[in-house]
């Protein structure tokens, strides 16, 4: 029974060798190993440690040495190195011409040699020690914590992989990239850099599949789901088209109406079923009610980019956008897309005054009919301002300056957005707040909306395109 145990122990003891042994400060598990054989008195078994402990770079890596180098003079000669190599030793003893004492002789030849060999060994073992002792000072936080490394501690982390990488030695640099990941377990970029490097390596895809699955299943929060996009992407290009749509699903259970996932699985079903099966997926998307109507808006704007991109249907696209754009006059994304959808258009001499049209019936849309903030209705009309410039007519001149007086202009001077202000459209009905205010368009006060406990400036504070203090939310 005893041998039973203690068989079971040095494979615990070979499984920690495995999964800490190469740590710079594994010294505390080498020491454990090392009494744990003293203790069963299996000097054989002793110096087979010691002599993998004098290759590793570690912070104590001279003390091992000396023990080693004390207990080699007692050990026999075939423990002592490969069976090549002290033949190759011999040999060369004996080429040197005869040895006094005989056999005897060559034996302490033998082990001088054997000596300067070792000698070599450690002079390695400092220069790699050495190496890695800058990167090995900066780590500040070896072990794992929920709180944020600072920005110092990940450069080193990512110049100490570069190190190893360049040393070109895999097993030393797979096991720092374990050694990273416990500290930097939260942190998306390692868990794909280690994943891209071991892709990297000749026939590691199912260590691969490994990393993506420990980030995505333990490490990788949800709520960014890039890693698991990246796992995704990678089943694919090994042929697991259906684990690959899984896994997209599996993201949307838990981010509803995440425009990146729902467009890459549109993408993916694209690649793999053709353009209704991505018309599919955004439509079904579309009409859920787990989407809320900002990344509705943004999947519409995906939709025509397909229908105009993949299918080469520029009308079909632009009936997506002009049917639905009623819908979304809040989203910026779905304004951004029709009208940099029909800026993009190629046109000719001939065909220019017609998109001319689209173009302007776009940025009126916008100006007249969105509920965009100023700031970011002012940077949509600086690209039709351009455009007017760049590829507009003879009267184009005449259109940028009056243009440029409503989109840059004093509040005073900006008839359209005085008209978009005021309750009834006119801008006449903001001219007069703006005499009775001293030049500030003010708040209009309805006493039946007050009455119902609504606040007479949260439309204010849309239309100026800020966000309202929590202590103004009531009145």
């Amino acid at each position: 029974m005893k041998a039973i145990a203690d068989q079971k122990y040095n494979r615990l003891y070979e499984r920690g060798a495995g999964c800490v042994g190469l740590d710079f400060l594994a010294h505390p598990f080498w020491d454990k190993y090392l009494e744990f054989e003293e203790r069963l008195e299996a000097q054989d078994r002793i110096f087979p440690i010691l002599d993998r402990v004098v290759h590793i770079p570690m912070h104590q890596y001279a003390r091992y040495f000396e023990r080693f180098r004390h207990l080699a003079q007692t050990r026999p000669l075939h423990e002592l190195l490969p069976a090549e190599l002290l033949a190759q030793f011999r040999a060369e003893i004996e080429r040197e011409g005869p040895v006094e004492g005989g056999e005897a002789g060559i034996e302490r030849a033998l082990r001088g040699r054997i000596d300067n060999f070792h000698l070599e060994i450690f002079s390695r073992t400092q220069t790699e020690t050495t190496k890695r002792w800058t990167y090995e000072s900066e780590v500040k936080r070896p072990y794992f914590h929920v709180t944020e490394l600072d920005e110092g501690q990940l450069v080193n982390w990512r110049k100490y992989l570069d190190f190893e990488e360049v040393e070109g030695d895999y097993i030393r640099t797979s096991f720092l990239y374990e050694r990273c990941l416990i500290t930097c377990a939260y942190y998306d970029e390692f868990w794909l850099r280690y994943a891209r490097w071991m892709l990297a390596q000749s026939g590691k895809e199912e260590e691969v599949r490994h990393i993506y699955q420990r980030a995505s299943m333990l490490y990788a929060p949800i709520s960014r789901p890039a890693v698991r996009l990246q796992y995704a992407y990678f089943e694919e290009s090994l042929g697991g088209v259906e684990l690959a749509k899984d896994i997209h699903g599996a993201i949307l259970i838990n981010l509803p109406g995440h425009i990146e996932t729902i467009v890459s699985l549109a993408n993916l079903s694209r690649r793999h079923g053709g353009l209704d099966a991505a018309i599919q997926v955004y439509k079904s998307q579309i009409d859920s009610v787990q989407c809320d109507i900002y990344a509705k808006a943004a999947l519409v704007a995906e939709w025509a980019r397909l229908l105009w991109k993949i299918k080469g249907s520029v009308e079909e696209a632009r009936q997506v956008f002009q049917k639905n754009q009623h819908w979304y006059l809040d989203s910026r994304a779905f304004w951004i897309s029709y009208l940099q959808f029909e800026l993009d258009q190629p046109t000719s001499a001939e065909t220019e005054p017609t998109q001319y049209k689209r173009i302007k019936q776009v940025h009126d849309d916008i100006r007249r009919k969105s509920h965009l903030p100023p700031l970011t209705m002012k940077d949509l009309s600086h690209y039709y301002m351009i455009y007017l410039l760049e590829r507009g007519t003879k009267d184009a001149a005449k259109e940028y300056m009056q243009l440029d007086r409503e989109v840059n202009g004093p509040f005073s001077v900006q008839s359209s957005m005085k008209a978009k202000i005021a309750e009834d459209g006119k801008e006449a009905t903001t001219q007069r707040r703006l005499m009775m205010e001293n030049g500030h368009p003010g708040v209009e006060v309805d006493e039946t909306a007050i009455r119902k406990g609504e606040n007479p400036y949260t439309k204010y504070y849309q239309q100026q395109g800020e966000q309202q203090l929590p202590s103004d939310t009531q009145v």
